[in-house]
């Protein structure tokens, strides 16, 4: 996977950056981790700045969260209940998590969505209680982009001291991005075989 990413930041540059976060964000599987660790090691090669690639980076995943956020409110509460009630199982959460949840957003909903967006796999997924629980577009939109610029930053800045430090970085990144996928895939696996309703 990490090749064609390579060759996306290479090609397209900050707009190549830009378009592979927010991609991420809308299909979790694709790998921030490796992408902003690509964008730092082309930075620190010359081809881009490091305060550029954060931006790009900051500026394509905020595209993705806002569609997320959108997208929760368009649902809607009613048909997320159904929809939550019917594939609970793959989705390993109930009705009575949501609304669990929901109690937590009205006390600390910011606070959840900028520490949540540093979180893989949640980083992305964040948006949609944002949404479905009727938080501030305004809100949203600041601490989103405090936790999205945090991560970007973070991520970009080991790239950036990798590509700095060695010459042949891209054995790194290989072996990255397998572990960051099978890390997603067996968590996920391990949710679904050990999930049972709470309510």
């Amino acid at each position: 996977m990490e090749d064609w990413i390579i060759r996306l930041v290479e090609w397209g540059g900050y707009w190549g950056v830009a378009a592979l976060m927010l991609l991420e964000t809308v299909f979790p599987p694709v790998p921030s981790e490796v992408i902003m660790t690509v964008a730092g090691v082309s930075a620190a090669r010359g081809s881009m700045t490091l305060e550029g690639t954060i931006v790009a980076g900051t500026a394509g995943a905020m595209l993705g969260n806002w569609f997320w956020y959108w997208l929760a409110i368009k649902f809607g509460e009613a048909r997320m209940h159904v929809f939550i009630d019917k594939y609970s199982r793959w989705l390993t959460l109930d009705w009575d998590e949501v609304e669990r949840g929901e109690r937590l957003f009205e006390r600390y909903g910011s606070t959840i969505v900028l520490i949540a967006r540093m979180i893989p796999t949640l980083r992305s997924l964040i948006s949609v209680p944002a949404g479905l629980f009727k938080m501030s577009l305004r809100r949203f939109l600041v601490f989103s982009t405090i936790g999205t610029l945090g991560w970007s930053a973070a991520l970009a800045g080991a790239g950036y001291f990798l590509g700095s430090q060695f010459g042949d970085v891209e054995k790194w990144l290989g072996p990255l991005s397998t572990a960051v996928i099978a890390a997603i895939v067996v968590t996920y696996l391990w949710r679904v075989v050990t999930w049972k309703p709470k309510g």
